[in-house]
């Protein structure tokens, strides 16, 4: 069901809150960088696409490792756009649904899986965990209504799949690019990004509980 659907992985920022000198694709997570960790929970999809920028040779050379058929796009202006643009670039040429994937987040195995599967559009929250978070506004049906920088119900994390025929272009975050479409069918999983160093931390500690995979 997921080969029907492309999966786009943005890499392209560089990870200045983070402090650790490298984009976060490339951090070690408990012995792994994080992309290889999300590229695991990809190894059923075929079509895999990787946008990337800041440190572009180290992440391609990284995810060679693990597979060969990944497609690189590259989104040149990455110091001064953020995930919206880096998800156009890559959706571009992709499936007729995307799912947008940002390259600093780890989701549950068990919720990777149901993302696959789900049909349609949806965007994915889940509950507030990060020490800079975009929030969540939902209704009584589960379905995202707005988003917000200063209250809401769950956080923002993404993923979210989305036509990409409805994508335009932004220089801004993905939340801006969907917000026309609101309300959304929502998905509440288990996913947690690296911001800062104390996410770092925290992430690590969250995985290592996990049964991968």
């Amino acid at each position: 069901m997921s080969s029907a659907k492309s999966i786009v992985i943005s890499c392209a920022g560089i990870g200045s809150r983070l402090g650790l000198g490298q984009t976060k694709a490339l951090i070690n997570i408990n012995g792994k960088s994080l992309i290889a960790w999300q590229l695991e929970t990809f190894k059923d999809v075929e079509d895999v696409r990787i946008v990337v920028g800041y440190q572009a040779n180290d992440v391609i050379k990284e995810v060679s490792r693990y597979r060969k058929d990944v497609i690189f796009v590259y989104n040149h202006r990455y110091f001064e756009t953020k995930t919206g643009a880096s998800f156009y670039l890559g959706a571009r040429h992709a499936n007729e649904y995307v799912i947008e994937w940002d390259g600093d987040l780890l989701v549950h195995p068990d919720d990777v899986r149901e993302i696959l599967s789900t049909e349609g559009e949806f965007i994915c929250y889940a509950d507030k965990a990060s020490d800079e978070a975009v929030f969540v506004n939902t209704g009584k049906d589960g379905c995202v209504e707005s988003f917000s920088s200063e209250t809401g119900d769950y956080e923002w994390t993404g993923p979210a799949c989305i036509r990409k025929d409805r994508l335009q272009y932004s220089s801004g975050n993905v939340f801006n690019q969907l917000e026309p479409y609101l309300p959304m069918p929502g998905l509440k999983i288990r996913a947690y990004d690296v911001d800062t160093y104390d996410d770092y931390l925290r992430v690590s500690e969250m995985v290592s509980s996990w049964k991968l995979i």
